[in-house]
């Protein structure tokens, strides 16, 4: 469904499109693709192209049977694949192509997640196809984003895209597997991404990729939770493509919320990865939950694992352990375990200094509760 408000689209390709035989790029899905991205151009709305399949598109070139490849070889792998991906992609079209490869790092550093903004801004602003990809070649577990699903997310809320489109190998969300259920029933549409939504997603569906269904209701929570609409729909088929043309929805969409998270409160949620958690009192979760309080460090009860100040951290209710927010935290693990439980007028004779000038162990402002308990 291509709506006429949509200026901006992200376009999310994966494995099981740009290399469904693990023998190299195939034009056999990808052509309708391309062409779609052509006459969105015409139409005048810009496109971001996140496109997945730099190991599968190399694997052929190496001599290696086994399904389990090992990390150093798949690494291998994306740096052939990434090169004849991006040649194929620049074969399609006869206007610039820009490749632009990030890693978890890049968007979950605030310096860095404004370059890649301006980066894009620009690529778009003289009319070049930006196509991203997880910088597979040089990225570790820790700065992995691990899915273009949730890359291709990131990706519309930096560029602040209108829509999402993830092409994938199944018509969108079902109440079950359909290939295991044939009673299970399609959903057209989404308007809240619940716990019930993310039961009914499954595993990896495809041998060469590395996202399932699952990943792919997490990407539409992070984009819908920022403003941006999301369709989940086979990119197999031509009409998928001829359908949003049209202006008809040919697969699931998930709608963007009314009322999208401010950018630095998404930014903490969705792509800050908590490096260790903070236990606090019943009384300051209700200061947190209820009245929109900072953190302060009267209501600590424990700390757990080893951060600095700057990184994100969970918060959580010492009874229960349910977890309450995540934030970013003003102070290290090590300058918390000297002040938790003391009151804010005794910070600074505990550690004989204020960090950061700040009594707030996290800020309202750096916080976001958490729904899911």
């Amino acid at each position: 469904m291509l709506n006429p408000s949509w200026r901006r689209i992200v376009l999310k390709v994966g494995s099981a499109l740009i290399a469904p035989d693990n023998e190299g790029c195939s034009e056999k899905y990808l052509r309708p693709i391309a062409e779609f991205i052509r006459e969105c151009r015409l139409l005048g709305r810009e496109v971001i192209l996140v496109s997945s399949g730099s190991v599968a598109a190399g694997r052929h070139h190496f001599n290696f049977q086994h399904h389990r490849v090992p990390l150093a070889l798949k690494r291998a792998m994306a740096a052939v694949g990434q090169n004849e991906m991006m040649n194929f992609w620049s074969r399609c079209f006869d206007f610039p192509c820009a490749q632009v490869l990030l890693t978890h790092g890049d968007l979950s550093d605030r310096v860095r997640h404004v370059n890649v903004q301006n980066t894009l801004r620009r690529l778009l602003d003289h009319g070049v196809l930006p196509i991203v990809n997880e910088n597979d070649t040089i990225a570790t577990e820790e700065l992995k984003v691990g899915d273009n699903d949730n890359l291709a997310a990131m990706v519309a809320t930096v560029a602040h895209a209108d829509a999402l489109l993830i092409c994938s190998d199944v018509k969108g969300l079902f109440t079950a597997d359909p290939n295991k259920d044939p009673a299970a029933e399609f959903i057209p549409e989404v308007k809240h991404i619940s716990p019930q939504i993310y039961a009914l997603a499954g595993g990896a569906a495809s041998a060469v990729g590395t996202g399932g269904m699952r990943t792919k209701i997490e990407a539409a929570e992070k984009a819908t939770t920022q403003g941006v609409d999301t369709i989940i729909a086979d990119g197999h088929q031509p009409e998928t493509f001829q359908c949003l043309l049209a202006g008809k929805n040919p697969g699931t969409i998930f709608y963007a919320q009314k009322n999208p998270l401010p950018a630095k409160k998404h930014w903490v949620r969705h792509t800050l990865r908590a490096k260790g958690e903070i236990w606090v009192d019943d009384g300051c979760v209700a200061a947190l939950c209820q009245h929109g309080a900072s953190l302060l460090s009267s209501g600590i009860v424990k700390i757990k694992g080893e951060f600095e100040s700057g990184d994100a951290v969970i918060v959580r209710c010492a009874v229960g352990k349910r977890s309450i927010a995540k934030g970013v935290s003003r102070y290290s693990a090590h300058e918390l375990f000297s002040i938790k439980g003391q009151k804010t007028q005794h910070i600074e004779k505990c550690l004989g200094y204020c960090p950061n000038g700040s009594n707030a162990v996290i800020h309202r402002s750096e916080m976001m509760l958490l729904e899911k308990l």
